[in-house]
């Protein structure tokens, strides 16, 4: 079912079916910018919850950000890791891209223009999404590319992190080993971790990310953002990196929202409610680090830059020029 409305500056289509899946709807909310000249681009909202829990409503203020952007945002369920394993959370994303993409121009978007915007689990899989869909191999789902990405404390090797897991813990016990559904320490567990891990994915066909993530962050360490960040200044793509003092897991999350339940060691509503965060921030394309400062701004301006004065026909995924 869909529905929808309008608060004059953005119009909302929620519970729109973007697969059509006999078993079970997968389910996304679009805010398109109302007073649009054109069609917009659009960025799609991934949430966290370490793949296990939470859903599309998981999410910063999306109409808003679609008025002071003027691009539409998609926020989509995914299935979750009691519900099916690994790949089937990536191929929802994929999916979702698909739909919008193909069917975009219903509601003023320009397929061709796709960025991707995830937290925690969410982060992981819109960064694996992009890397998979812009690799250099005949399998790769190219027509599932992206512009750019912003990934916020992303964990990016599921093997390193299952294998850092508090003593008297098993793999089945961590939310990495529940969307793996297999021991990554076997043969064929460590395959399924491989694929599931962003890391292992980068290529310089990649497209632009910004990353960000506390420095205090106990659930998924600093270190997961800051090799990925290296491996994609090895491969000379475009990406910064902000690394937010102080700040633990979940900050982009609207307040009163828990990705898991350990307040103790959760940051929602933070952001949001500082404005800004005291961060160190690097870039590939400048050497060195600088102290700055980072919120919400510097992902919509990022978003903005990558995606309102791209050009189409670079974007459009390979093999199916528009020109």
């Amino acid at each position: 079912m869909t529905s929808s409305s309008s608060n004059h500056a953005v119009r909302s289509y929620l519970s729109v079916d973007y697969a059509g899946a006999e078993s079970s709807a997968l389910l996304m909310d679009l805010h398109v910018p109302a007073d649009a000249p054109g069609e917009v681009p659009v960025v799609i909202w991934l949430h966290g919850g370490g793949w296990f829990t939470g859903d599309r409503t998981l999410a910063p203020d999306l109409a808003a950000c679609a008025a002071r952007t003027k691009m539409a945002f998609a926020s989509i369920d995914y299935r979750l890791s009691g519900e099916a394993k690994f790949p089937a959370p990536l191929d929802d994303v994929i999916t979702a891209i698909r739909h919008l993409r193909a069917r975009g121009a219903q509601w003023g978007i320009d397929g061709a223009r796709i960025g991707v915007w995830g937290a925690s689990a969410g982060a992981h899989l819109a960064a694996l999404a992009a890397l998979k869909a812009s690799a250099p191999a005949p399998e790769a789902p190219s027509d599932a590319q992206v512009a750019c990405v912003v990934a916020c404390y992303p964990p990016v090797d599921l093997e390193m992190i299952i294998a850092q897991r508090p003593a008297g813990r098993s793999w089945e016990q961590t939310p990495e080993g529940r969307l793996l559904g297999v021991d990554p320490e076997t043969g064929p567990g460590q395959l399924v971790a491989q694929q599931a891990s962003p890391l292992g994915h980068v290529s310089a066909q990649a497209p632009a990310f910004l990353i960000c993530h506390g420095t205090a962050d106990e659930l998924v360490p600093p270190v997961h953002s800051q090799m990925l960040f290296e491996r994609l200044e090895a491969e000379s793509v475009p990406a910064e990196l902000y690394l937010l003092q102080d700040y633990r897991h979940g900050f982009i999350n609207p307040p009163g929202r828990l990705d898991v339940q350990l307040a103790a060691v959760m940051d929602d509503g933070r952001l949001e409610a500082e404005v800004r965060a005291p961060a160190l921030a690097r870039n590939t394309r400048q050497p060195g680090t600088r102290d700055t400062t980072f919120g919400f701004a510097e992902i919509e301006n990022f978003l903005s830059a990558h995606l309102q004065a791209a050009n189409p026909h670079r974007q459009t995924p390979r093999g199916h020029s528009e020109s």
